[in-house]
């Protein structure tokens, strides 16, 4: 380095110049060099170093190093080695000049701080794209540990800064930082609490990302859309988005309808009342309400929206000042809310129709007049 800087105060003079404006065109000679090694080194790394690991990523058959070293956090890396090149060359460039050399140092390593944390937070935020579909109980814990990890990287980059610019060794402000930890637990409480109700979350596999949840307390009845450290992101079937704490799903309850939709068809189970006063038996002895029970548990086993493999029931419950209770018993093929619900619909008005046929009248109040 030394020989540069000679030769380079030598070319200066042989130009002609002399006194103090030969040290100020030798100095920006050198800071011209250091840029454009820093630009080169920057331009090797994007152009032939990224390429290379991404080629290598490709041969292979796991999905994660495709992830975690994806271009997107190769090239945020890659921003950081022209401010190192630069970092490294500063003491060489700026000889002559302590004070400038100083600043210039101390401006560099804060750049350097910020786009490593950017890096890490790039890199942790990469492991979302292994998710497919559903997050298992496994990438739920290890997505949560890395919204920690960001926190803390965020925190002691902050602190490594105030210790470059007041120019204090790091280790001294995090050994003052104990009298402050009472401060920092309360500042810090909602992620605390946010982590440890994720991690029952998703040690007892109760939420993934993907599932059908209903929340009575916030009004939420939707899909998971999102799983982090502080809430819980659910898109209602009206488009509207509904946000809960973790804390929330475990301090209180909430109904998941995954073992449902991983089984074939929705249970559905409906009463209607008929009118004693309806009821008759035909010449065979046989009353009308039997003939109605067995000829709609028979059109509920052929219709092809109800499950006939899980025996459709309709039967005599516990009568009621309203009549006598007849319930209905079948499972829907659909699990779709809206064709479920349409599904229910058609059944349900073929049951009240059909019910005439057999004289049955279905119980009914009508306001007093």
């Amino acid at each position: 380095m030394d020989k540069i800087q000679l030769w380079v105060r030598q070319v200066v003079e042989a130009c002609g110049l002399e006194g103090d404006i030969v040290a100020y065109v030798s100095h920006t000679v050198l800071v011209i060099l250091a840029i454009l090694l820093a630009v080169v080194a920057g331009l090797l790394c994007q152009k032939i170093l990224v390429p290379i690991v991404l080629r290598l990523t490709k041969k292979t058959e796991a999905k994660w190093d495709d992830v975690i070293f994806s271009r997107k956090v190769l090239m945020t890396a890659c921003s950081i080695v022209p401010a190192i090149v630069i970092w490294m060359l500063l003491p060489w460039t700026f000889y002559d000049f302590p004070t400038v050399r100083e600043v210039l140092t101390r401006l560099t390593a804060i750049y350097i701080t910020v786009m490593a944390v950017r890096t890490l937070i790039v890199f942790a935020d990469s492991f979302k794209l292994l998710e497919d579909g559903k997050r298992t109980a496994r990438q739920q814990y290890l997505y949560s540990v890395c919204g920690v990890l960001k926190i803390i990287v965020v925190f002691i980059a902050v602190i490594v800064i105030i210790a470059i610019i007041i120019n204090k060794d790091p280790t001294t402000l995090f050994a003052g930082l104990g009298a402050a930890s009472a401060i920092l637990m309360l500042a810090f409480q909602d992620t605390i609490k946010g982590l440890v109700a994720g991690i029952r979350l998703t040690n007892n596999d109760m939420i993934h990302i993907g599932d059908w949840v209903t929340v009575p307390s916030a009004g939420a009845n939707g899909r998971v859309e999102e799983i982090s450290l502080t809430t819980v992101k659910i898109r209602n079937f009206d488009n509207t988005i509904i946000t809960v704490t973790p804390q929330t799903l475990v301090d209180g309850s909430f109904q998941n309808w995954l073992g449902m939709e991983q089984r074939e068809g929705r249970k559905q189970v409906r009463k209607v009342y008929f009118d004693f006063r309806s009821f008759t038996v035909d010449d065979d002895g046989v009353a009308n309400i039997t003939k109605f029970r067995h000829h709609i548990e028979q059109w509920l086993c052929d219709n092809p929206k109800v499950i006939g493999e899980k025996n459709p029931l309709v039967r005599q419950a516990e009568a009621a000042q309203a009549g006598c209770c007849v319930e209905f018993i079948f499972w829907l093929r659909s699990q779709a809310a809206i064709d479920y619900e349409h599904d229910t619909s058609d059944i349900m008005e073929y049951i009240y129709a059909a019910s005439a046929d057999y004289g049955l009248r279905i119980y009914q109040q009508f306001p007093e007049q």
